[in-house]
């Protein structure tokens, strides 16, 4: 690939075309950089197979501010004044609508000094396809407005967002105490109707036990955005992690991506509670037998890493009378989750037709009851 590449301004992602000077843009179908203006394609140079991209970083060196000088990036980005979303702007742009909320946002861009990504899943589809998958959703929904189909099908073009996540690696060592119960049964005779009736009564002998688990925690995954509900997000997994890509500023170019608002520290803390609900499991499995009660786990935590990664996400924001309606849609299979939207008057028309049917059953029965 040319020098253009790598000569490019990170924060803005903007890489110009080797034959007219226009602006490249990473075509998920090729895999290519592309020219809209006059065709010419260019292809991504592979990282560097010497450095490790995609290498952990150290959690302790990090909240204590060690982490190499590399290892940071100042970048320009714009806060959204409604959702608070931080995301990358391009300098030359004054004014434009919140890709999350779609709420109109004038740039007064600010300086965002953040640790730099260290892998991510290019997308793999194009606009066209994630808005076909969107429509095709929104087709499926009971009681959806059928209006919002066709305004969602003719709107403006979807976003295709880069979005923040933490992943953290762990090695814990967990001691603990509970009880293991034996179920068994004893036979008690009971009145039932002044007779007398014999039956099984399920009882749980319980017996003190302790012991260790240990387990290595593998790319636990955290949302580091707050601009998406999280039932959202989350709803689009699984991500195919073990595809990411060392991070390359062209994946990035002609998409937007979004500054992580949830700090490193925050994003262990949500970490540590995935990890404590696993252990628990964990634990319970350990002790064994029918029941499990579990008094007390104590855990040790060692040998913590962490990457920041940027995952692909095609973004709808609609105003459809009166109301915002957002929809996601993971960049990589297509799955698509978003605000749900209900029709009043599909709702009423169900409820009529369903008292009408019921009634007319209601009076069929009578009338052959009657006729009996």
């Amino acid at each position: 690939m040319s020098d253009a590449s790598s000569d490019a301004p990170t924060a803005e992602h903007r890489f110009p075309c080797n034959q007219c000077g226009a602006d490249y843009r990473f075509d998920p179908a090729q895999g290519l950089l592309v020219c809209d203006h006059c065709g010419d394609r260019c292809e991504i140079a592979p990282p560097n197979p010497w450095k490790s991209s995609l290498a952990e970083l150290d959690f302790q060196m990090a909240l204590s501010h060690r982490l190499p000088d590399q290892e940071s990036e100042e970048t320009r980005v714009v806060q959204c004044p409604n959702c608070a979303a931080q995301f990358e702007f391009d300098a030359n742009t004054h004014a434009a609508e919140c890709p999350f909320c779609a709420t109109p946002v004038v740039t007064d861009t600010s300086a965002h000094h953040h640790i730099k990504p260290r892998g991510l899943l290019p997308f793999s589809f194009d606009e066209s396809a994630a808005r076909a998958s969107m429509t095709h959703w929104l087709g499926s929904l009971w009681f959806a407005p059928g209006g919002l189909r066709e305004f969602a099908r003719r709107g403006r073009k979807m976003q295709g967002i880069y979005v923040p996540y933490w992943t953290f690696d762990a090695d814990t060592k967990s001691a603990y105490s509970g009880e293991r119960g034996t179920v068994y049964y004893e036979t008690r005779t009971v009145t039932r109707n002044g007779k007398s009736q014999q039956m099984r009564v399920a009882r749980v002998r319980w017996r003190s036990v302790s012991g260790r688990v240990a387990r290595f925690f593998d790319d636990v995954l955290v949302l580091a955005s707050r601009s998406l509900p999280k039932r959202f997000t989350d709803a689009l997994e699984p991500w195919d992690l073990a595809a990411l890509e060392p991070y390359r500023p062209e994946y990035l170019a002609g998409f937007r991506a979004e500054a992580y608002s949830v700090e490193l520290p925050d994003g262990f803390t949500e970490a540590r509670a995935h990890m404590d609900r696993l252990i628990a499991r964990d634990v319970k499995f350990d002790i064994g037998g029918d029941r499990q009660r579990i008094h007390d786990i104590r855990t040790e935590v060692s040998r913590v890493t962490f990457k920041h990664i940027l995952l692909p996400v095609w973004l709808a924001a609609y105003k459809y009378r009166g109301e915002t309606y957002r929809f996601v849609v993971n960049g990589r299979t297509g799955r698509v989750q978003g605000e749900r939207p209900y029709s009043r008057i599909k709702i009423a028309i169900a409820i009529i037709t369903g008292a009408l049917i019921a009634g007319a059953i209601g009076y069929f029965i009578a009338v052959n009851q009657g006729a009996l």
